[in-house]
C-alpha cells in the first residue's frame, strides 16, 4: 500500500504496489485494472498522482491502454535467464579478440525518481554514473551507462575503471562480487550520440539491455546497455 510518510514519491509507491500485484498474480495478463477514479478511492490519492503512476507503468510496459475501454495488464515481455554471469571482457578474450573499455564520463548524481524505483534507493541518495564504450579489436560494440551506489563504493575513481574491469575493481577494492544478475532485453534504435559512438547510422536497430547485478541480496549495479544490432549476438543455451 501507499505510506504518505514515506520519502518515496506517492506515484512511485503506487507503481510499486501495482507491479507487486501484477508479479504475484493478483492482476493477470490482459486483465482490466481499476479505473483512475477507483484507484484514487482505493489508495486515497489525487487524480494527478494516479495518472502519473499509470503513465510511468505504461512506459515501462507493465500496462497498456485501449481507447474507450480502459487500462489492462500487459503480457509479460520475454526475460531470459542466462546460464552464468556474463563478462564482456572474458567473452571477447575467449573469441581471441582484444577487449577494450573507454570511460566516456564519470560523475556523481542524485537518485531521481526512475532510479529510485529501479534500484530501490531513497531519492536523497547518490550514485556514480559511469558511461563506457566497450570495444573488441578497436571496433565499438556496446554503449553502457552504469549506476553504482556511492555508499557501497567509497572513493571509486574514473582511473580505476579505466585500468581494470569493473567487476575486478568491485572484488579487489571492495570485496564485493556479482553472485547473480537479471537481464532484460528489448529492441530499440540508435540515437545520435549512440550512433556516433558505435560508428553506425542514427535510427539503426539495436538491443537495449537492462542489467541488475547483486552481491547476494545487495544491489550493486544497474546498467543500461545499447548493443549494436549488426555487430553483436547473444546465444542462449537451453537445457
Amino acid at each position: 500500500m501507499v505510506n504518505k510518510k514515506n520519502k518515496l514519491p506517492l506515484y512511485l509507491q503506487l507503481m510499486e504496489d501495482i507491479i507487486k500485484k501484477i508479479e504475484q498474480g493478483d492482476y493477470s495478463e490482459n486483465e482490466k485494472l481499476p479505473s483512475e477514479r477507483e484507484l484514487c478511492d482505493i489508495y486515497n490519492l489525487s487524480r494527478i498522482t494516479v495518472r502519473n503512476a499509470l503513465q510511468e507503468l505504461e512506459q515501462e510496459e507493465y500496462i497498456y491502454k485501449l481507447h474507450g475501454k480502459g487500462t489492462f495488464v500487459a503480457p509479460k515481455s520475454y526475460k531470459q535467464k542466462l546460464v552464468k554471469v556474463y563478462s564482456f571482457t572474458e567473452e571477447m578474450k575467449k573469441l581471441g579478440k582484444v577487449p577494450q573499455t573507454k570511460v566516456l564520463s564519470f560523475d556523481i548524481v542524485p537518485i531521481d525518481q526512475r532510479l529510485s524505483l529501479k534500484m530501490h534507493l531513497d531519492v536523497d541518495q547518490e550514485v556514480y554514473r559511469v558511461k563506457r564504450l566497450r570495444l573488441a579489436d578497436n571496433v565499438p560494440f556496446i554503449c553502457e551507462t552504469s549506476y553504482l551506489p556511492t555508499h557501497l563504493f567509497p572513493n571509486l575513481t574514473k582511473q580505476a575503471l579505466e585500468e581494470r574491469p569493473m567487476y575486478s575493481v568491485f572484488m579487489d577494492d571492495y570485496n564485493m562480487g556479482v553472485s547473480q544478475a537479471t537481464e532484460q532485453f528489448s529492441v530499440t534504435s540508435l540515437r545520435s550520440e549512440e550512433a556516433e559512438n558505435l560508428h553506425a547510422e542514427i535510427g539503426s536497430p539495436a538491443m537495449l539491455l537492462e542489467r541488475l547485478a547483486y552481491d547476494n541480496a545487495t544491489l550493486i549495479e544497474y546498467t543500461v546497455s545499447i548493443i549494436s544490432g549488426n555487430k553483436f549476438k547473444y546465444t542462449v543455451e537451453l537445457n
